[in-house]
């Protein structure tokens, strides 16, 4: 209906085109998380927070008066962004660490210096992510796409779940995407090291692997107060597509024209994951999966239970992790 309408507007004066925009830009950005629920004495630990949804995902709720632990891989321009969230909130409880989401070691010395530290986690946001690099191998060996999207964050909230269980009510939300429809685990070849590397394949397989996880945490988490969701932020204007023009060169040159207009900025982008994160009573949707701040339903692929439990007892292997409760 929006597409007849724009559609008819552009056959009409300026005007008309203006209002057909004004539309569409509406119903791109999606749906907005209208909870005012305040986060003051609570602890909000994001990934990747330093740009795009992540820092304005930071910047809510710092705004709802939380702790906010930026963690990031690069220091500085982490620094930059906790500044100017804590500028543009007024909240000074804005601290940064350092997580290399790609390196089992760093995620558990940021683990043990976390829970070393902090006196409690309320919420976990697995935020950071890569999207189709080139074939890169990890320090441990692992492909780089698998590693910083599913099994950094499968470690890192597993190291953590004490101080969640603590902290109960408590919430995990894995940013995944709807890239996951489509998306295979390959057991049998999780790094392309047998087959042809593909950057879309492997982005899919790794999204995939967020929306399993979030399911069988969800599973396995039952009863304990600690709640698991898994959402789906929409397309955004963020950094996270910078390798997709390597790949694509047609598609990278259309990113860069005006049809930017029609992409979620990073502050409509992190609605989803903010709704996820706040919004009360959701602990009984534990496992879901959301879009534009409503539950939606994953692809079938995304609800293969089997599947999610082979794809933790194989991730607790793949980074050492002895207890798998």
């Amino acid at each position: 209906m929006v597409n007849v309408h724009i559609i008819c507007c552009f056959y009409g004066n300026n005007c008309c085109v203006c209002a057909g925009m004004a539309v569409l830009r509406k119903w791109i950005a999606g749906g907005v998380c209208r909870c005012s629920v305040r986060l003051d004495g609570k602890t909000v630990l994001i990934t990747g927070a330093n740009t795009g949804i992540g820092k304005e995902t930071s910047r809510d709720m710092a705004g709802r008066g939380a702790r906010v632990v930026m963690a990031c891989r690069d220091l500085t321009r982490a620094e930059q962004a906790a500044e100017e969230v804590r500028r543009s909130t007024g909240n000074g409880n804005v601290v940064i660490r350092h997580l290399d989401l790609a390196s089992v070691y760093s995620v558990r010395q940021f683990a043990k210096d976390f829970l070393d530290s902090e006196d409690r986690l309320d919420i976990l946001i697995n935020n950071a992510g890569v999207m189709m690099c080139p074939k890169w191998l990890t320090e441990d060996g692992f492909e780089t796409q698998l590693a910083v999207n599913h099994l950094g964050h499968f470690l890192l909230t597993n190291l953590l779940l004490p101080k969640l269980k603590s902290s109960a009510p408590s919430r995990v939300v894995n940013v995944s995407s709807i890239a996951h429809r489509g998306g295979c685990i390959n057991f049998d070849d999780l790094f392309f090291s047998r087959r042809t590397y593909s950057p879309l394949e492997s982005y899919r397989q790794s999204k995939l692997a967020n929306v399993l996880f979030s399911r069988e945490l969800a599973r396995r988490l039952s009863g304990t107060g600690v709640s698991s969701f898994s959402l789906h932020p929409g397309v955004i204007r963020t950094e996270l597509g910078r390798h997709v023009e390597g790949w694509f060169p047609l598609l990278g040159a259309l990113l860069r024209l005006p049809s930017l207009l029609l992409m979620k900025t990073p502050w409509q982008g992190c609605q989803t994951t903010v709704f996820c994160a706040v919004t009360p009573g959701l602990e009984e949707c534990s496992g879901r999966y959301f879009s534009d701040c409503a539950e939606k339903e994953t692809a079938p692929e995304g609800r293969d239970d089997v599947a999610a439990r082979k794809l933790w007892e194989e991730s607790a292997r793949l980074v050492g992790l002895k207890d798998t409760w």
